[in-house]
């Protein structure tokens, strides 16, 4: 991993290596994840920080009769704000992240993000804005959910899956999943 592409897409991080956590970087794990795969199992300890230096994570509820609604989406510079909660709460993981596409990331043990947090205040204000972002996506999922038009949510989703140069190719399974919704209800 270059230090300097971890620093880039996650600059709190640069204050603490240069007050000697040059450690932290060197306590980081880099991990590639195949599309399909879980990063976190539903009920999983969380023993790591997790951020994405690229591809595309879906973190998502199932339900015990099946249902799935994705929560979100974490992309590169975006920490994955259940994995901070559990972390800071001793919680276990309540969803699953899979990998949508091939993903790079990086895990800081548990011991290491708790350090960092301590004493670093521009590490600590980007793992709280980003719960905080994470807080408000979330409330706008269940505003949506409950109180939204299925129709006017599917058109906001097919028009962000939108490419003018290449058609739109998603199943209606993979829509139902995304809008937490019946196939049918598509």
């Amino acid at each position: 991993m270059k230090e300097s592409d971890l620093f880039e897409k996650y600059p709190g991080l640069l204050e603490f290596y240069h007050l000697g956590g040059s450690k932290l970087v060197d306590a980081m794990r880099l991990i590639t994840v195949q599309p399909g795969k879980a990063l976190y199992q539903h009920g999983q300890a969380c023993e790591h920080y997790l951020l994405i230096l690229s591809g595309s994570v879906r973190v998502q509820k199932l339900s015990e009769k099946g249902q799935v609604i994705t929560l979100y989406h974490l992309v590169a510079g975006r920490a994955c704000e259940l994995t901070t909660t559990c972390l800071l709460g001793g919680k276990n993981y309540p969803a699953e992240a899979v990998a949508e596409t091939e993903v790079h990331a990086i895990l800081i043990p548990k011991a290491d993000f708790q350090q960092a947090l301590a004493v670093l205040p521009d590490f600590r204000n980007f793992v709280f804005s980003s719960i905080d972002k994470g807080m408000n996506d979330l409330i706008g999922l269940l505003e949506d959910v409950s109180f939204g038009r299925m129709d006017s949510r599917l058109a906001r989703r097919l028009l962000q899956l939108a490419d003018a140069a290449h058609p739109i190719a998603v199943t209606h399974q993979d829509l139902a999943e995304e809008l937490g919704t019946a196939r049918e209800g598509i």
